[in-house]
């Protein structure tokens, strides 16, 4: 058996339903060494991303700012993954794409989050959204409408081909 990346790594899930954290930590409990912090509000997962270091953040939009923790995360250099559910849209797509995130998955795809994390550590950030546009790009467009991607043609085939860096763009401003 391969011995999972997630092994021995410190995570942060940042949600304010208290269900969604329970589930990412049960999925998680079985890999030796890993430590799994989780928040509730905004104030408190800020203060754990200026507190400590995490080899991964797991965020949700809606209710939490989690922008604004994506933000934090992003500058902190720790790899920041976004789970919504109410805020799943091409424009919070786009947004968290735009901060940093590397990588936005549905919250009813919550039952497939540890090889989905696996991947995102293994792969960094570029390749995980090559990855993701190739796993969900049919959700996206079922969610989103066949046109979605029509608007800013080139930002979102910069995205799916892994080619978008965030950094690049923010040293143009």
């Amino acid at each position: 058996m391969v011995e999972s990346i997630l092994k021995n790594k410190r995570i942060l899930a940042v949600d304010d339903e208290p269900d969604i954290l329970d589930t990412l930590q049960e999925q998680l409990e079985e890999f030796d060494g890993l430590i799994f912090d989780k928040a509730t509000d905004y104030d408190t997962g800020y203060n754990l991303l200026k507190s400590r270091t995490y080899d991964l953040v797991i965020l949700d939009i809606s209710g939490v700012r989690g922008f604004e923790l994506l933000n934090e995360a992003a500058s902190s250099g720790f790899p920041a993954v976004m789970l919504t559910a109410h805020a799943f849209s091409r424009e919070a797509l786009k947004e968290a794409i735009e901060i940093g995130a590397w990588a936005y998955l549905p919250k009813e795809k919550i039952s497939e989050i540890v090889p989905f994390l696996e991947e995102v550590l293994t792969l960094g950030y570029q390749s995980s959204w090559k990855l993701l546009f190739e796993s969900f790009g049919g959700l996206f467009n079922a969610s989103f409408g066949p046109d979605w991607q029509n608007k800013e043609k080139e930002f979102w085939k910069d995205a799916a081909s892994g080619e978008y860096n965030p950094e690049t763009v923010k040293s143009k401003k």
